[in-house]
């Protein structure tokens, strides 16, 4: 059995363990794992945004400096 299917069958084991452990636990568990869950996916949806909005500023520099760049090679051959 190679490292892969090695690997899957560890992460099946894991995935298998914790919704056993979710089904048993009470209702106040089950909201703690809920919030936390809510709360790690608010906060990759933070920094994606934040990583969307710095790579949109960066984009918008770089077209700046092209047309920069542009005007003044226009001027040149004027």
């Amino acid at each position: 059995m190679g490292n892969k299917a090695k690997g899957l069958l560890a992460l099946l084991g894991l995935g298998a363990l914790a919704y056993w452990k979710y089904k048993n636990s009470s209702e106040e568990e089950k909201q703690m794992v809920k919030d936390k869950i809510n709360n790690a996916k608010d906060n990759l949806n933070k920094w994606g945004n934040d990583l969307k909005d710095k790579a949109d500023n960066v984009a918008s520099q770089v077209q700046d400096k092209v047309d920069e760049v542009k005007n003044k090679a226009q001027e040149s051959l004027n």
